[in-house]
Protein backbone atom coordinates (compact mmCIF):
# COMPACT_ATOMS: atom_id res chain seq x y z
CA UNK A 1 0.00 0.00 0.00
CA UNK A 2 1.25 3.49 -0.82
CA UNK A 3 -0.13 7.00 -0.23
CA UNK A 4 -0.57 9.69 -2.85
CA UNK A 5 -2.97 12.51 -3.60
CA UNK A 6 -4.41 15.15 -5.88
CA UNK A 7 -1.65 17.60 -5.10
CA UNK A 8 -3.29 20.27 -7.25
CA UNK A 9 -5.44 20.82 -4.16
CA UNK A 10 -2.23 21.97 -2.43
CA UNK A 11 -0.93 24.18 -5.24
CA UNK A 12 -1.48 24.90 -8.92
CA UNK A 13 2.21 24.76 -9.81
CA UNK A 14 4.25 21.58 -10.02
CA UNK A 15 6.76 23.14 -7.60
CA UNK A 16 4.09 23.54 -4.92
CA UNK A 17 2.74 20.06 -5.56
CA UNK A 18 6.18 18.50 -5.22
CA UNK A 19 6.85 20.49 -2.04
CA UNK A 20 3.60 19.32 -0.38
CA UNK A 21 4.30 15.71 -1.36
CA UNK A 22 7.81 15.84 0.06
CA UNK A 23 6.61 17.49 3.27
CA UNK A 24 4.32 14.49 3.78
CA UNK A 25 7.25 12.16 3.13
CA UNK A 26 5.51 10.67 0.08
CA UNK A 27 6.90 9.99 -3.37
CA UNK A 28 3.76 10.03 -5.52
CA UNK A 29 1.28 12.54 -6.94
CA UNK A 30 -2.02 11.74 -8.64
CA UNK A 31 -1.81 14.40 -11.31
CA UNK A 32 -5.03 16.07 -12.30
CA UNK A 33 -4.12 19.71 -12.90
CA UNK A 34 -0.94 21.71 -13.41
CA UNK A 35 -1.19 25.47 -13.89
CA UNK A 36 -4.98 25.07 -13.61
CA UNK A 37 -5.23 22.77 -16.64
CA UNK A 38 -5.53 19.01 -16.80
CA UNK A 39 -2.19 17.32 -17.33
CA UNK A 40 -3.33 15.94 -20.70
CA UNK A 41 -4.20 19.51 -21.78
CA UNK A 42 -1.10 21.50 -20.81
CA UNK A 43 1.27 22.47 -23.61
CA UNK A 44 4.22 20.34 -24.62
CA UNK A 45 6.56 22.98 -23.20
CA UNK A 46 4.74 22.96 -19.85
CA UNK A 47 4.81 19.17 -19.81
CA UNK A 48 8.56 19.17 -20.46
CA UNK A 49 9.03 21.39 -17.40
CA UNK A 50 6.86 19.07 -15.29
CA UNK A 51 8.94 16.06 -16.36
CA UNK A 52 12.22 17.83 -15.59
CA UNK A 53 11.13 18.99 -12.14
CA UNK A 54 9.77 15.58 -11.20
CA UNK A 55 12.99 13.88 -12.29
CA UNK A 56 15.09 16.18 -10.11
CA UNK A 57 12.77 15.83 -7.10
CA UNK A 58 12.41 12.06 -7.09
CA UNK A 59 8.61 12.44 -6.99
CA UNK A 60 6.61 10.42 -9.52
CA UNK A 61 3.12 10.53 -11.04
CA UNK A 62 1.36 7.28 -10.11
CA UNK A 63 -1.97 8.12 -11.79
CA UNK A 64 -3.40 10.58 -14.31
CA UNK A 65 -6.63 12.02 -12.90
CA UNK A 66 -7.98 12.56 -16.39
CA UNK A 67 -11.20 14.19 -17.58
CA UNK A 68 -11.79 11.31 -20.01
CA UNK A 69 -15.49 10.35 -20.30
CA UNK A 70 -16.26 12.37 -17.19
CA UNK A 71 -19.42 14.05 -15.89
CA UNK A 72 -18.98 16.96 -18.33
CA UNK A 73 -19.13 14.67 -21.36
CA UNK A 74 -22.72 13.80 -22.44
CA UNK A 75 -23.14 10.39 -24.03
CA UNK A 76 -25.39 12.08 -26.61
CA UNK A 77 -22.42 14.02 -27.99
CA UNK A 78 -19.59 12.65 -30.18
CA UNK A 79 -16.85 10.54 -28.60
CA UNK A 80 -14.18 12.80 -30.11
CA UNK A 81 -13.10 14.83 -27.06
CA UNK A 82 -12.51 11.81 -24.83
CA UNK A 83 -10.67 9.96 -27.60
CA UNK A 84 -8.47 13.00 -28.15
CA UNK A 85 -7.71 13.25 -24.42
CA UNK A 86 -6.81 9.57 -24.30
CA UNK A 87 -4.52 9.92 -27.31
CA UNK A 88 -2.74 12.89 -25.70
CA UNK A 89 -2.51 11.17 -22.32
CA UNK A 90 -0.95 7.88 -23.46
CA UNK A 91 2.46 9.17 -24.68
CA UNK A 92 2.74 11.45 -21.67
CA UNK A 93 1.98 8.61 -19.28
CA UNK A 94 4.51 6.40 -21.05
CA UNK A 95 7.17 9.10 -20.72
CA UNK A 96 6.47 9.40 -16.99
CA UNK A 97 6.12 5.65 -16.41
CA UNK A 98 2.59 6.17 -15.06
CA UNK A 99 0.49 3.00 -15.06
CA UNK A 100 -2.96 4.17 -13.89
CA UNK A 101 -5.47 6.57 -15.45
CA UNK A 102 -8.79 7.59 -13.91
CA UNK A 103 -11.70 7.50 -16.38
CA UNK A 104 -15.49 7.66 -16.09
CA UNK A 105 -18.55 6.53 -18.07
CA UNK A 106 -20.02 9.81 -19.33
CA UNK A 107 -22.61 12.09 -17.78
CA UNK A 108 -25.95 10.86 -16.48
CA UNK A 109 -28.87 11.82 -18.74
CA UNK A 110 -30.95 13.73 -16.21
CA UNK A 111 -34.14 13.65 -18.28
CA UNK A 112 -34.13 9.83 -18.53
CA UNK A 113 -34.80 7.02 -16.10
CA UNK A 114 -31.82 5.07 -14.70
CA UNK A 115 -32.42 2.14 -17.05
CA UNK A 116 -32.72 4.39 -20.10
CA UNK A 117 -29.17 5.72 -20.23
CA UNK A 118 -27.91 4.55 -23.65
CA UNK A 119 -26.04 1.73 -21.95
CA UNK A 120 -24.87 -0.04 -25.11
CA UNK A 121 -23.18 3.09 -26.41
CA UNK A 122 -21.54 3.74 -23.03
CA UNK A 123 -20.23 0.18 -22.87
CA UNK A 124 -18.91 0.44 -26.43
CA UNK A 125 -17.04 3.66 -25.72
CA UNK A 126 -15.57 2.51 -22.41
CA UNK A 127 -14.47 -0.75 -24.06
CA UNK A 128 -12.63 1.30 -26.68
CA UNK A 129 -10.88 3.38 -24.00
CA UNK A 130 -9.89 0.26 -22.06
CA UNK A 131 -8.50 -1.28 -25.25
CA UNK A 132 -6.49 1.85 -26.10
CA UNK A 133 -4.91 2.11 -22.68
CA UNK A 134 -4.44 -1.63 -22.31
CA UNK A 135 -2.56 -1.79 -25.62
CA UNK A 136 -0.23 0.89 -24.19
CA UNK A 137 0.41 -1.05 -20.97
CA UNK A 138 -1.76 1.28 -18.87
CA UNK A 139 -4.63 0.34 -16.54
CA UNK A 140 -7.76 2.53 -16.72
CA UNK A 141 -9.72 2.67 -13.45
CA UNK A 142 -13.34 3.81 -13.40
CA UNK A 143 -14.46 6.19 -10.66
CA UNK A 144 -17.87 6.14 -8.95
CA UNK A 145 -18.46 9.82 -9.62
CA UNK A 146 -21.24 11.81 -11.33
CA UNK A 147 -21.48 9.44 -14.28
CA UNK A 148 -23.37 6.31 -15.34
CA UNK A 149 -21.33 3.93 -13.18
CA UNK A 150 -21.72 6.25 -10.22
CA UNK A 151 -25.52 6.01 -10.17
CA UNK A 152 -25.23 3.02 -7.82
CA UNK A 153 -23.22 -0.13 -7.31
CA UNK A 154 -25.45 -2.13 -9.66
CA UNK A 155 -24.48 0.18 -12.52
CA UNK A 156 -20.79 -0.16 -11.74
CA UNK A 157 -21.15 -3.93 -11.85
CA UNK A 158 -22.94 -3.67 -15.20
CA UNK A 159 -19.90 -1.83 -16.52
CA UNK A 160 -17.63 -4.55 -15.15
CA UNK A 161 -19.77 -7.21 -16.85
CA UNK A 162 -19.77 -5.45 -20.23
CA UNK A 163 -16.22 -4.05 -20.30
CA UNK A 164 -13.64 -6.84 -20.00
CA UNK A 165 -10.57 -5.85 -18.03
CA UNK A 166 -12.08 -2.74 -16.45
CA UNK A 167 -10.89 -2.01 -12.90
CA UNK A 168 -12.21 0.50 -10.37
CA UNK A 169 -11.01 3.45 -8.36
CA UNK A 170 -13.37 3.65 -5.40
CA UNK A 171 -14.04 7.13 -3.99
CA UNK A 172 -15.25 7.02 -0.38
CA UNK A 173 -16.81 10.49 -0.45
CA UNK A 174 -18.83 10.51 -3.64
CA UNK A 175 -21.69 8.32 -2.29
CA UNK A 176 -22.33 10.88 0.48
CA UNK A 177 -23.89 13.37 -1.95
CA UNK A 178 -24.93 11.07 -4.82
CA UNK A 179 -28.44 9.74 -5.40
CA UNK A 180 -28.75 5.95 -5.31
CA UNK A 181 -30.57 5.40 -8.58
CA UNK A 182 -30.59 1.64 -8.04
CA UNK A 183 -33.38 2.23 -5.52
CA UNK A 184 -36.95 3.52 -6.05
CA UNK A 185 -37.73 7.23 -6.19
CA UNK A 186 -37.35 9.49 -4.31
CA UNK A 187 -33.74 8.40 -4.53
CA UNK A 188 -31.91 8.21 -1.20
CA UNK A 189 -28.24 9.10 -0.98
CA UNK A 190 -25.86 6.20 -1.40
CA UNK A 191 -24.17 4.30 1.40
CA UNK A 192 -20.39 4.46 0.97
CA UNK A 193 -19.94 1.13 2.76
CA UNK A 194 -22.69 -0.67 0.82
CA UNK A 195 -21.29 0.52 -2.52
CA UNK A 196 -17.74 -0.45 -1.56
CA UNK A 197 -18.73 -3.86 -0.20
CA UNK A 198 -20.47 -4.75 -3.47
CA UNK A 199 -17.60 -3.75 -5.76
CA UNK A 200 -14.49 -4.23 -3.59
CA UNK A 201 -13.17 -7.27 -5.47
CA UNK A 202 -12.74 -5.07 -8.55
CA UNK A 203 -11.07 -2.13 -6.75
CA UNK A 204 -7.50 -1.43 -7.89
CA UNK A 205 -7.16 2.09 -6.48
CA UNK A 206 -8.83 4.26 -3.81
CA UNK A 207 -9.68 7.95 -3.43
CA UNK A 208 -10.13 9.28 0.11
CA UNK A 209 -12.77 11.97 0.41
CA UNK A 210 -15.25 12.53 3.24
CA UNK A 211 -18.16 14.79 4.01
CA UNK A 212 -21.59 15.34 5.55
CA UNK A 213 -24.72 15.77 3.42
CA UNK A 214 -27.25 18.36 4.61
CA UNK A 215 -30.70 17.51 3.20
CA UNK A 216 -32.03 20.96 4.11
CA UNK A 217 -29.43 22.96 2.20
CA UNK A 218 -28.82 20.20 -0.37
CA UNK A 219 -25.10 20.73 0.08
CA UNK A 220 -22.11 18.73 1.27
CA UNK A 221 -19.70 19.95 3.91
CA UNK A 222 -16.37 18.25 3.27
CA UNK A 223 -14.48 17.01 6.30
CA UNK A 224 -11.17 15.49 7.26
CA UNK A 225 -11.03 11.72 6.67
CA UNK A 226 -13.10 9.72 9.13
CA UNK A 227 -15.16 12.73 10.29
CA UNK A 228 -17.97 12.46 7.74
CA UNK A 229 -20.45 9.96 6.32
CA UNK A 230 -18.04 8.27 3.90
CA UNK A 231 -17.36 5.24 6.13
CA UNK A 232 -13.67 5.97 5.59
CA UNK A 233 -12.30 4.13 8.62
CA UNK A 234 -14.51 1.08 8.03
CA UNK A 235 -13.47 0.88 4.39
CA UNK A 236 -9.78 1.38 5.13
CA UNK A 237 -9.96 -1.32 7.80
CA UNK A 238 -11.44 -3.73 5.28
CA UNK A 239 -8.76 -2.84 2.72
CA UNK A 240 -6.01 -3.53 5.24
CA UNK A 241 -7.62 -6.83 6.28
CA UNK A 242 -7.80 -7.86 2.62
CA UNK A 243 -4.11 -7.14 2.16
CA UNK A 244 -4.76 -4.33 -0.31
CA UNK A 245 -1.45 -3.31 -1.89
CA UNK A 246 -2.54 -0.48 -4.21
CA UNK A 247 -2.56 3.27 -3.88
CA UNK A 248 -4.69 5.40 -1.57
CA UNK A 249 -5.08 8.92 -2.90
CA UNK A 250 -6.15 12.02 -0.96
CA UNK A 251 -8.84 14.25 -2.51
CA UNK A 252 -9.70 16.65 0.34
CA UNK A 253 -12.15 19.12 -1.29
CA UNK A 254 -12.07 21.00 2.01
CA UNK A 255 -14.06 24.21 1.78
CA UNK A 256 -12.38 26.00 4.67
CA UNK A 257 -10.52 28.76 2.81
CA UNK A 258 -12.34 32.06 2.58
CA UNK A 259 -9.64 34.27 1.09
CA UNK A 260 -9.44 35.54 -2.47
CA UNK A 261 -8.19 32.73 -4.76
CA UNK A 262 -5.14 34.74 -5.89
CA UNK A 263 -4.10 35.96 -2.45
CA UNK A 264 -1.09 34.75 -0.48
CA UNK A 265 -3.37 33.75 2.42
CA UNK A 266 -5.44 31.56 0.11
CA UNK A 267 -2.36 29.82 -1.25
CA UNK A 268 -0.97 29.23 2.26
CA UNK A 269 -4.23 27.79 3.59
CA UNK A 270 -4.73 25.64 0.52
CA UNK A 271 -1.28 24.15 0.96
CA UNK A 272 -1.57 23.60 4.73
CA UNK A 273 -5.05 22.01 4.38
CA UNK A 274 -3.69 19.42 1.97
CA UNK A 275 -0.72 18.56 4.14
CA UNK A 276 -2.88 18.32 7.27
CA UNK A 277 -5.34 16.10 5.42
CA UNK A 278 -2.57 13.69 4.49
CA UNK A 279 -1.22 13.69 8.04
CA UNK A 280 -4.66 13.00 9.49
CA UNK A 281 -5.15 10.11 7.11
CA UNK A 282 -1.80 8.65 8.15
CA UNK A 283 -2.99 8.82 11.76
CA UNK A 284 -6.29 7.10 10.84
CA UNK A 285 -4.39 4.37 8.99
CA UNK A 286 -2.10 3.83 11.98
CA UNK A 287 -5.14 3.51 14.26
CA UNK A 288 -6.73 0.96 11.92
CA UNK A 289 -3.58 -1.15 11.85
CA UNK A 290 -3.32 -1.01 15.63
CA UNK A 291 -6.93 -2.21 16.00
CA UNK A 292 -6.47 -5.23 13.74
Amino acid sequence: MYLTGFADEAASTIDGQIKATQELGWTFIESRGVNDKNIHDISDAEFDVVCEKLAVSGVSINCFGSAIANWAKPITEPFDSSLAEAKRAIPRMQRLGTKLVRIMSFAVLKDRKPDDQMEDERFRRVRELVRMFGDAGITPVHENCMNYGGMGWTYTLKLIDHVPGLKLVYDTGNPVFTDDRSKPEPYPKQSAWEFYSKVCEHVAYVHIKDGIWNPETQKTTYTFPGEGQGDVKKIVKDLVKRGYAGGISMEPHLAVVHHEPKSAAYAENRYSNYVEYGQRFEKLLAEVRKEL
